[in-house]
């Protein structure tokens, strides 16, 4: 068995590169049906303009070949997204200048003098220059003046390649750094008030709470590169996606269940929602099959009770309907959404260090208390197949079966909830 960490960063944001060539990474099948489009590709500037301008800055910026480039005292100004963005998800690659600080402000508007005074940041910052203390609100990837980033960061030199991302999903914000998650915070709740309050930013009104807002890449006085900027539009719908589930009723689900069970006596639709009793054993499956495709759902428990529990999604689902049929399982269980299980020895590699019989662990937990929604995508591509639970990618897997098959819903002991069922099968495959 081997890691597939490589070959997940390579599929779900661009990889990072240490090296001073370049050659603009394309968007991938799996990446533009998951929604990512390129902001700067090429020499083609038409996606930015200066802050408060109508056009690209004249002087302090340029781009060419994919590299976007901010120059020391250019004097262009920050530089901001046409488009707006409510919920979305944003990564790139940076390579600072020595003693360089720059920062990528996001939900930002044109109501003050810069973008900064508008919108939160992560700080783009040559740690090594500058020397921040650890805990420092002012260091590479940090929520700026109000949440340092946490110390298991690896920031790469003046002169090398880092990848930043920031996701902003839900009331949840979070900030990564070369893969790591760096900052995580609910932005739904007074703990965003009081930290905003806290900060310099509590003079401009409506800091920080604005839904949508632009991205800007700050021009702070230093010299800055930029490349492979990409952006997916979180509340957009994904082009070809299709709705399993279309909010009314399970007219495109059929079932199994233990003792005969009705489907109708454990699966409900209510508010929008799919709401399965648990009991008896069993699941809800697509009437139509799927090979390669990108997954996404909402789950929770009920919140209410907040009782943790247990179910799964099963993919690649085989005749005969049974408990618990040939497929592969993204496991929704408390404390475990991301593990897989392997049902009925479905062909599959994962990591051997953390597989023990039929089970493969996730990476980290990173699920939301009970009786909160979490979002789990799930891209299955060609042989790979790479669980994400609110957007970190936490489990991967190669050398699977080409069998395709059906998309099912776990009932397993415990009411839990699903919404936003959705699929996009990948162009090509």
């Amino acid at each position: 068995m081997r890691r597939c960490a490589f070959l997940v960063a390579c599929l779900v944001v661009p990889c990072v590169m240490s090296t001073t060539s370049f050659a603009q990474t394309p968007i991938s099948a799996a990446q533009a049906a998951a929604g990512w489009k390129l902001l700067a590709s090429g020499n083609d500037t038409s996606a930015w303009r200066g802050y408060k301008k109508a056009g690209f800055p004249a002087k302090g910026w340029s781009l060419a070949d994919g590299i976007l480039k901010v120059e020391a005292k250019g004097g262009g100004g920050d530089l901001i997204t046409k488009e707006q963005f409510g919920d979305f998800e944003f990564a790139l690659e940076f390579r600072c200048s020595e003693k360089a600080n720059s920062g990528i402000i996001y939900r930002c508007s044109e109501a003050q003098g810069a973008a900064w005074q508008t919108g939160p940041e992560l700080q783009v910052l040559d740690d090594g220059g500058h020397q921040p203390a650890p805990e420092a609100k002012h260091a590479a990837g940090a929520l700026y003046d109000m949440i340092a980033a946490s110390g298991d960061k690896a920031l790469k030199p003046a002169g090398e390649w880092n990848h930043a991302r920031v996701r902003w999903s839900d009331g949840l914000l979070q900030h990564f750094i070369n893969g790591v998650k760096v900052v995580e915070v609910r932005t739904d709740g007074e703990e965003w008030k009081e930290l905003i309050a806290k900060s310099k930013f509590k003079d401009y009104a409506g800091f920080g709470m604005q839904e949508k807002g632009h991205i800007s890449l700050q021009e702070h006085g230093d010299t800055v590169e930029y490349r492979n900027i990409m952006v997916r539009d979180l509340d957009a719908p994904l082009a070809g996606e299709v709705a399993l589930f279309n909010g009314k009723d399970l007219t495109n689900w059929t079932f199994f269940l233990n003792d005969n069970g009705k489907m109708e006596d454990v699966w409900e639709v209510k508010d929008g929602m799919i709401i399965c009793k648990g009991s008896p054993a069993g699941y809800i499956r697509t009437k139509e099959s799927y090979k390669n495709f990108v997954l996404r759902l909402d789950w929770r428990f009920n919140p209410v009770t907040k009782k943790a529990g247990n179910s799964g999604v099963l993919m690649h689902i085989q005749a005969p309907d049974k408990v618990w049929p040939r497929s592969i399982e993204a496991q929704l269980q408390s404390e475990r959404a991301g593990d897989f299980w392997n049902i009925e020895d479905m062909k599959m590699t994962t990591d051997a260090a953390r597989l023990k019989g039929r089970n493969t662990k996730h990476l980290k937990a990173n699920e939301q208390p009970v009786g909160l929604w979490n979002h789990y995508e799930i891209t299955m591509n060609d042989g790979t197949v790479i669980l994400s639970v609110n957007g970190e990618v936490v489990n991967s897997a190669t050398d699977i079966e080409g069998l395709g098959g059906f998309i099912g819903l776990q009932s397993e002991g415990t009411e839990i909830h699903f919404k936003n069922v959705t699929i996009v099968p990948i162009a090509g495959k």
